[in-house]
């Protein structure tokens, strides 16, 4: 069981910045829809807090499947953050510059494979650059360092998992796509998928979990919108990114075993033999 809060503020990391265990990642991630196209590289490129390494939630992916930036095994996640320098005994800080959009998401992967010293800057950039916070536009000089995965399948659903699921009053699934799309009112912005959401579950838009800020929103705010925080939880959306904050919110809150459906809006209404609600 962990505990505590799995976000760290702007002043804490400017505090503790050059402390021997902690190191930065950034996270950023833009949907391929995103219009103006833009990727979290190039923003990376542009400018980032001091020694953060760019974490690519599409490059550190399960390349073999169409679905995107899908869990990779344990094998290539330890390899391609060790050549990071993230590894054992490092207090791991990821941020993205899209409000917590990936920094989520790279959050659970972390906890999947195992690592318990993972939090997510809150405000992400913004928010460090409002405390005073220095932004580099240079790559940092790291160090391979050795990750040991100790992988969690508890954290992570599937497609059958979740059909095991539909029905069941002990699991609450919550999708954190906006609400036009979860009743399908409006089309879904990958082509081809049908519109509407898993039988049974709730909808709870990602952005509802973010004060105007930026930042996330307070404890007491945020148990305000969970209607039992400590029920056993599966968390879905688009790709499974936005579903990540949902998690991320209800550790908040002392849920950190919330599972989070992978292949989530995209595998599930690519399969017509899969049933799809509206209302």
């Amino acid at each position: 069981m962990e505990n505590g809060d799995p976000l760290v503020s702007a002043d804490w990391l400017l505090a503790n910045i050059n402390a021997p265990d902690v190191r930065i990642a950034d996270a950023t991630y833009f949907a391929p829809f995103t219009n103006p196209p833009e990727t979290g590289r190039e923003a990376w490129e542009r400018g980032h807090i001091p020694k953060a390494v760019f974490f690519d939630i599409d490059d550190i992916a399960d390349t073999s499947t169409h679905l995107p930036h899908m869990l990779p095994d344990a094998v290539k996640f330890s390899s391609r953050v060790r050549r990071l320098g993230l590894g054992d005994g490092n207090r791991i800080i990821l941020y993205d510059q899209n409000n917590f959009f990936a920094a989520a998401r790279a959050w659970w992967m972390f906890r999947v494979m195992g690592h318990k010293d993972v939090h997510v800057l809150d405000g992400g950039l913004s928010a460090w650059v409002e405390v005073g916070g220095e932004i580099d536009d240079m790559p940092p000089m790291t160090a391979e360092r050795h990750f040991t995965p100790r992988v969690r399948t508890d954290l992570v659903m599937d497609a059958k998992g979740l059909e095991n699921l539909i029905g069941s009053a002990r699991t609450t699934i919550i999708d954190a796509r906006p609400d036009g799309r979860f009743f399908g009112r409006v089309p879904e912005p990958r082509e081809g998928l049908r519109s509407g959401h898993i039988p049974g579950s709730i909808n709870l838009p990602g952005s509802q979990l973010m004060a105007a800020d930026g930042r996330m929103k307070s404890v007491a705010e945020l148990r305000k919108l969970f209607r039992d925080p400590m029920a056993p939880t599966v968390t879905t959306c688009g790709s499974g990114v936005t579903a990540a904050i949902t998690a991320l919110a209800l550790a908040r809150l002392g849920n950190w075993d919330v599972a989070v459906y992978d292949g989530s809006w995209t595998e599930w209404a690519s399969d017509p033999s899969r049933p799809v609600a509206t209302e």
